[in-house]
């Protein structure tokens, strides 16, 4: 069997991880077919399989899987995150899975795709998403807004344009102004899947409609030097990215997003992000070994380490 192994691991990833190359290193073992034998498996072994610029996957995904493709590359190729970027050109989440089924990624780290674009991806049925990791939708709000927990029906009602002033909900007398992601954005999925579950939305005027997860942040935050604003965005994206400073997240039903609690399924609005590829990819070709290593016991536990919540238990 062909086992993966690291070139030249920077020095700090290579003591995160679970194990580096070596005689201890169990490897990424491919497929059941890639190879019967023993004396084949033996072989294999002593030729374990190494990453190049050459022979790297084309990656795409989302924006919030930015941080663990960097890493992922880094750690793979063994050099420096900064070294890696122009191999992280991501594309974002709708364009990232058209990509793939047009042929201009090999793998994709990204989140639900939208309803029309898996439609697209059930056609022929030729694509293998499964999930890697957990993320949550977020709800936020300016730092200086007193409120700090909503219920799943009131944070509904203000998109329905049911509720409009922030006294309804414990807060000032002020109008609410809710935010919403353009119709392609991975967000906009989740939030119109997880909260929405159904219910028309009212229809936003152009100005309180980002086309950017930090474009929406930064409105919350700065809408008319006020706290009248709320937004969304995924939990990963405002946690460990950093992006929600001068934001206050959201309870939601008494439950503040944390790890803990979205490993536990407590928070209510959790989704998983796909590792992506075609499902004929051949057991022994890099595109198989790296989604394999994704879900393997290295990469969720370097999933876990850059703040993912990783789909299965890693040890430390």
């Amino acid at each position: 069997m062909k086992r993966l192994c690291f070139a030249a691991i920077p020095a700090l990833l290579l003591v995160l991880l679970l194990t580096a190359c070596g005689p201890k290193d169990p490897g990424v073992a491919l497929p059941a077919g890639s190879g019967s034998s023993a004396a084949s498996q033996s072989a294999s072994v002593e030729e374990p399989f190494v990453f190049t610029r050459d022979n790297l996957p084309r990656l795409d995904g989302s924006t919030s899987t930015v941080p663990l493709a960097r890493s992922m590359c880094a750690v793979l190729l063994g050099e420096d995150q900064d070294q890696v970027a122009d191999l992280i050109q991501f594309s974002r989440t709708t364009q990232s899975y058209r990509n793939l089924m047009w042929g201009e990624a090999d793998l994709l780290l990204a989140a639900e795709p939208a309803p029309e674009v898996l439609s697209e991806l059930e056609e022929g049925d030729r694509w293998l998403l499964t999930p890697f990791a957990t993320d949550a939708l977020v709800f936020v709000v300016n730092q200086n807004n007193p409120v700090d927990n909503l219920t799943t029906e009131q944070v509904q009602k203000i998109y329905t344009g049911e509720i409009t002033n922030w006294k309804e909900v414990g807060g000032e007398n002020l109008d609410i102004v809710p935010f919403q992601r353009n119709q392609e954005a991975g967000s906009q999925t989740m939030f119109e899947k997880l909260v929405m579950d159904g219910l028309d939305l009212m229809a936003p005027p152009k100005e309180w409609t980002s086309d950017s997860m930090i474009g929406l942040l930064e409105a919350v935050r700065e809408y008319d030097n006020s706290p009248a604003a709320i937004g969304y965005t995924v939990y990963y994206y405002a946690n460990d990215m950093e992006m929600a400073k001068g934001l206050k997240v959201l309870s939601i039903d008494g439950v503040e997003p944390s790890v803990q609690a979205i490993r536990a399924g407590e928070y209510p609005f959790l989704n998983p992000y796909f590792v992506a590829i075609a499902k004929d990819a051949d057991p022994d070709s890099p595109t198989r070994i790296l989604y394999d290593w994704v879900l393997g016991p290295e990469g969720q536990k370097l999933a876990q380490l850059e703040g993912y919540v990783p789909v299965t238990e890693t040890e430390g």
